[in-house]
């Protein structure tokens, strides 16, 4: 009988009802050289050829090209689809260094590589790119850094994050760096996570109001950056968060992050959710969780969550391909499964993540008038 367990299960489109908002929906296999665009009915609506294994997501952006980070090619005697050399060996995982935008065909309009890119990068879509990136801190600031697994740096460094901001021709206009701005004693690593990387941000995104909100997974926290001084203006921490993904700004300005739970404070039931957090008074104004036992809905990395424009939340479950669109009232109205299992390329990301995986690190969903192009050929057929 079948070994995978998610395949034994089942894959695919799973269920559908009349309350889902309908659309398109975008993911991209963590295994993979291909971006999947699925109708509501779980067929295939377009597919793009990637430069290179996925990064993590790709973004269809206003214009209809897609935005997407993938791993850079291969040394000229390495045979794996991913390039290196990486600073250590997760980082053959999530690093993305090459920044592309596709036009619907393949063809790459603009590309950008920072070899120490990773986990996200905001494409605005006239050749600026907001991203995460790498700096290697000294062994005496590595020293410094409070927490985490003693003796788990790199040959004694620590790699502190720093965001950046480039024009289209790749010059930095904007940065903020980790190593200068975060308080190390109120942002410890828990004490579970190693101190490769600190603080592991996750995803980065520009506020209307021009400021900047960052995750930091491996500390649970989630911050508003003030663009023009650099100081941090607000914050909810591990008194809320657990390894957190995927904070995004609301119409109404809200907060709505994607909440891996992976060792919650004061819980021993590990489970995710989605909550959405109110700015003014940081409290917690809307949560969805699986409703018969909250244990059966949980991945313990990566994940996302976007609000729908009826309402209803379409959440991905990362590590077990599993994107799903719940209502207000917390009931699943779609679902569906990637069905797309592959082993990883390369060894070092194999011999952490062994067996065929169908991992997907985020899912967007998109109406047809989002996608200007495949609404022009629909209208033609």
């Amino acid at each position: 009988m079948e070994q995978n367990t998610l395949k034994r299960r089942g894959v695919g489109l799973t269920g559908k009802d009349a309350r889902s908002a309908g659309g398109f929906t975008l993911f991209c296999p963590l295994t993979s050289d291909t971006a999947h665009l699925i109708a509501i009915d779980g067929s295939e609506a377009h597919t793009w050829k990637l430069p290179g294994r996925v990064g993590r997501h790709a973004r269809i952006l206003p214009n209809g090209n897609l935005a997407v980070n993938t791993l850079r090619p291969p040394p000229a005697d390495k045979t794996t689809a991913d390039g290196g050399p990486f600073p250590f060996p997760f980082f053959n995982k999530y690093g993305g260094g090459v920044m592309s935008e596709l036009a619907p065909d393949g063809e790459v309009v603009r590309q950008f590589t920072d070899p120490l890119a990773h986990h996200d990068q905001y494409h605005y879509g006239d050749g600026r790119i907001l991203y995460t990136a790498l700096e290697a801190l000294s062994p005496e600031e590595s020293a410094k850094v409070v927490g985490g697994v003693p003796g788990s740096e790199v040959d004694g460094i620590t790699y502190a994050d720093t965001i950046k901001e480039v024009d289209p021709g790749g010059n930095v206009t904007w940065e903020w760096k980790v190593s200068e701005r975060l308080p190390r004693a109120e942002y410890p690593l828990q004490a579970h996570y190693t101190r490769e990387h600190y603080p592991l941000v996750n995803s980065v995104l520009p506020l209307r109001d021009g400021n900047i909100l960052a995750s930091l997974r491996s500390v649970s926290a989630v911050i508003i950056i003030e663009r023009s001084t650099g100081d941090i203006a607000w914050r909810v921490g591990s008194e809320i968060l657990a390894q957190q993904h995927n904070a995004t700004e609301l119409d109404n300005g809200n907060i709505l992050v994607f909440d891996n739970g992976a060792f919650r404070s004061g819980e021993s039931v590990m489970y995710s959710r989605v909550i959405e957090i109110d700015r003014a008074s940081r409290a917690i104004v809307w949560e969805y969780r699986d409703r018969s036992q909250m244990h059966n809905f949980f991945t313990p990395f990566m994940g996302s969550a976007q609000r729908l424009a009826n309402g209803n939340t379409l959440v991905c479950e990362s590590a077990f391909g599993r994107m799903f669109e719940v209502t207000r009232e917390g009931e699943v109205c779609w679902e569906y499964v990637n069905p797309h299992f592959a082993p990883y390329a390369d060894e070092v990301t194999a011999s952490i993540f062994p067996g065929e995986s169908n991992a997907v690190f985020r899912a967007y969903r998109y109406s047809i008038e989002e996608i200007p192009w495949l609404e022009k050929k629909e209208q033609l057929e």
